[in-house]
């Protein structure tokens, strides 16, 4: 990354605010506007000065000076907060222990786990046969693999069912293309096989050298093609095995918890559809239930039967059950096991011999039941009012012991063991956090009304001593997308705030699945306004109850939550003194109307497909980028990843570039540029929390935090 010139610098005193050294600093970037029509196939047109920033190859000298100029602004806008984001950085890193390691699981015979060394960015993979005591085997050195690049990332890892191969995928640019690479555990040494242009999920066929995978569009980055690759042949000779046409589906592999069953997984906004075939001999694959319009459904094998989660007659799902027997007689043959409820949404579940673990929403928060077989059913406690528990890994289906973890934004997380016979619980590792005393601090779930009536939980945290008189600042944030929930989680960064009198905040707003189907269902498409609204409006009622006061307020989200702060800023700017937009998905239109951008056919069905005049006007009217106007804006920190697959880079720059041009303030914007990452942000275990240092140093200092 280009970084500043000395003379951007220049007269600068350590220590100072932005605001203190305004009028010392550079212009901003200007970017340069070109004529350019973007029309839509029904007529409408509409002018677009800034679409030149969108290069697909990424090495247009003008482009690439615009975002160095931006990365070099930025460089000179931040340098006064410099000591507060070395601060900031050394606390988050300081609570996570250094040479930590992973809780270890068992899968055949062996335990895996993860480990890191002291300082190190990147975990080693290894594992040990039959104990811990045993030698160690090392999988994966990433350490030594990610030296001299600047991006490194394995997605996915799988060992052979022979448990002599490891097969894993690496991306070392950011822009999720895979490569599958494969090696030998006893040697250590590199099979000539490389699957380059990849998802990241593959799977082994019993044999131990046949390899499905998933093939990707090299555009669109959408993956198209299911091939089955035979170790020591040419990729050439990859057997098709399926090829999806309809670009509205996304495709991913996976095998069964039995391990007997290989699956094609198309998956859409409102359908999908599995194809499985025998992981023994995988040459023909048989549709579980065929595609159909809002019908959707996930399945799992075990103990000769399939388990499956679907919406069919039950928005908030329901689980059903067939045997291998009945299982090509389609849905006639599906039997209810858990039937679906108004107030309780099914989220994921873990089929075992002799019982089943369900994780399910309830009153906003995630919780997991146990099914015994007979049909007793039991729940997992809780002590908190707003948490989070999770299925961790269990590779194996013959115990009676469950592995989940348990997270809230106070408690770290902490992985336990849970008997489904007995409710015997065990816990096996509590993340340490160095300096770290949950004690301090109080965590809380209230419900804020919105516009319409409707209570929407907020999920918070503040130190003990925290008086609700308006005095505090607040930091918000929200996702409210793609049916995602944003659980209260507890993080690193969380008491660098705390600690300097911050109130934090999670909006669980509509768009995500909190409180079940419909909450998604109210805030997307034509409702997508409602995420909005409801974020402002939790806002104004944390203002209303002391929380926080007018002024004192900064507002997150990233990528789709980066929409949510585009529509925020342009809807309800006196609202938030400070407003970060990570990878902001900020042109909602001109990207909905490309198809060969990642992502556009398959979230017609999230968004609307603004090819049609109805879906235009209700994009057109919430689109960041479209709805800029002259009017004062809040503070802004944007941040993006010039790779970046998901939100591509132009989005925000053109957003950015807009901004500059149009608001009637003087507030800073600062627009930082990741030039070696992609939509996660650097990789490795440190690098990412010298970004968040930045911006959260910038929001400390817009809202005068000491």
């Amino acid at each position: 990354m280009i970084r500043t010139t000395a003379w951007l610098l220049a007269g600068f005193s350590i220590g100072a605010s932005i605001a203190a050294q305004a009028q010392q600093l550079p212009q901003p970037p200007v970017a340069a506007k070109k004529p350019h029509e973007v029309k839509a196939p029904f007529g409408a047109v509409r002018q677009d000065p800034y679409y030149w920033l969108r290069d697909d190859t990424r090495k247009d000298p003008e482009m690439l000076a615009y975002l160095n100029a931006e990365n070099a602004y930025a460089d000179a806008l931040l340098a006064p907060t410099k000591p507060l984001q070395d601060a900031l950085y050394n606390e988050i890193v300081g609570r996570i222990k250094q040479d930590d390691s992973s809780v270890p699981y068992r899968k055949k015979g062996y335990w895996y786990y993860s480990r890191f060394e002291t300082g190190a960015d990147y975990p080693i993979v290894a594992r040990r046969k039959g104990t811990m005591d045993a030698p160690e085997q090392i999988l994966l050195d990433e350490p030594k693999m990610a030296e001299g690049k600047g991006f490194f990332a394995v997605s996915a890892q799988d060992v052979s069912p022979n448990d002599t191969l490891l097969a894993y995928a690496e991306d070392t640019v950011g822009r999720r293309q895979y490569t599958i690479r494969v090696k030998d555990i006893a040697t250590g040494a590199l099979k000539a096989d490389a699957i380059p242009n990849a998802e990241p999920d593959f799977a082994w066929a019993d044999d131990s050298r046949t390899i499905f995978y998933v093939e990707k569009d090299p555009t669109t980055l959408l993956g198209k093609r299911v091939k089955a690759h035979v170790l020591g042949t040419p990729l050439s000779a990859d057997r098709m095995v399926y090829e999806e046409k309809d670009d509205t589906f996304y495709m991913s592999l996976k095998k069964t918890t039995s391990g007997q069953y290989i699956c094609i997984v198309l998956q859409s906004t409102v359908s999908n559809e599995e194809r499985c075939a025998p992981a023994a001999k995988p040459t023909s694959f048989t549709v579980l239930a065929p595609r159909e319009r809002d019908f959707l459904y996930s399945s799992d094998h075990v103990g000769g039967q399939w388990t499956i989660r679907t919406n069919w007659q039950a928005p908030n799902y329901r689980l059903m059950i067939v045997s291998d027997a009945d299982a090509a007689k389609g849905r006639a043959a599906w039997k209810d096991i858990v039937p679906t409820s108004a107030d309780v949404f099914i989220e994921n579940f873990q089929p075992f011999d002799g019982f089943l673990a369900i994780e399910e929403r309830s009153g906003g928060n995630k919780r997991l039941r146990l099914l015994a077989k007979g049909g007793k059913s039991s729940f997992v406690e809780a002590d908190e009012p707003a948490y989070a528990m999770t299925l961790d890994v269990n590779k194996e289906s013959g115990t009676p012991w469950v592995r989940y973890t348990y997270d809230s934004l106070r408690t770290p997380e902490t992985t336990y063991e849970v008997n489904a016979a007995t409710g015997e619980r065990k816990v096996l590792k509590v993340q340490p956090v160095t300096g770290y005393d949950p004690d301090k601090y109080v965590t809380e779930r209230i419900w804020a009304p919105a516009r319409d009536g409707t209570k929407i939980p907020v999920s918070l945290i503040y130190a003990k001593g925290f008086r609700k008189d308006g005095t505090a600042p607040l930091f918000q944030y929200a996702y409210g997308s793609y049916g995602y929930s944003s659980d209260p989680y507890f993080a690193p960064a969380w008491p660098s705030l705390l600690d300097r009198g911050m109130v934090y905040a999670i909006a669980h707003i509509r768009g995500g699945q909190e409180m079940g189907r419909k909450w998604y269902d109210d805030g997307h498409l034509a409702k997508k306004v409602n995420s909005f609204t409801d974020f402002i409006d939790v806002t104004r009622f944390l203002v209303d109850q002391g929380y926080t006061r007018k002024g004192r307020v900064a507002a997150m989200g990233g990528s789709a939550g980066g929409l949510l702060m585009g529509a925020v800023a342009n809807m309800a700017p006196q609202d938030y003194k400070v407003i970060v937009a990570q990878v902001p998905f900020v042109d909602v239109v001109t990207t909905m109307l490309d198809p060969t951008i990642p992502l556009t056919t398959g979230e017609y069905d999230e968004w609307g497909n603004p090819e049609q005049k109805q879906w235009y006007d209700i994009m057109l009217a919430y689109s960041p980028y479209d709805n800029v106007t002259a009017k004062d804006y809040p503070s802004l920190f944007v941040g993006t990843g010039l790779w970046d697959s998901q939100v591509q880079y132009y989005e925000p720059t053109k957003w950015v570039a807009k901004l500059r041009a149009t608001k009637t303030d003087s507030n800073p914007l600062v627009y930082r540029i990741n030039m070696e990452a992609g939509h996660g942000g650097k990789s490795g275990r440190f690098r990412r929390y010298r970004d968040q240092a930045e911006y959260m140093a910038f929001a400390l200092d817009q809202l005068g935090v000491k």
